[in-house]
């Protein structure tokens, strides 16, 4: 199956019963807007209540393990969303960043047994990172969906 087949092929399924977080970095708030818009309206499309929806912001990436963990034991979630974008910058503090958001992300998703869609971003510019915050390639969108799959498969 190629790539771009991935998201064609899912197939939407009844969501209403699931109650859904997402957590959205204000840092290049652009680039999360966008992908908060597309996370939402894949919800919806999915059938989720607005009621059952919970959105926290924080300021950057750094923070969204941390929130994601709050909001989960606060509302007990079904799925968690996790919408950010780190740019690549003149040292290597990016990979930093990065590795330690997805670990704590992972942490959060085994721990707590909840799926967490990841869309933080990883980009060398803000052009590449406003190009995977629109449009079909809206990561926040492909995220909802994964988490949806999988709060669903199981």
């Amino acid at each position: 199956m190629r790539r771009e087949e991935v998201g064609k092929k899912v197939k939407v399924r009844d969501a209403s019963k699931l109650r859904v977080g997402i957590v959205v970095a204000q840092f290049n708030e652009d680039i999360t807007g966008a992908m908060l818009d597309g996370a939402q309206a894949t919800l919806e499309r999915w059938g989720v209540k607005k009621k059952n929806i919970s959105v926290a912001h924080v300021y950057g990436s750094f923070e969204i393990p941390f929130a994601c963990g709050r909001l989960a034991a606060k509302k007990k979630l079904d799925a968690l969303v996790a919408i950010g974008c780190i740019v690549k910058g003149q040292t290597r503090h990016d990979e930093y960043l990065a590795n330690a958001v997805t670990n704590g992300l992972m942490r959060i998703s085994l721990d707590l047994s909840i799926p967490v869609g990841l869309a933080v971003l990883t980009t060398n510019t803000l052009a590449q990172a406003k190009e995977r915050s629109r449009g079909e390639h809206n990561h926040g969108s492909q995220a909802a969906t994964a988490a949806l799959v999988a709060a669903l498969s199981v």
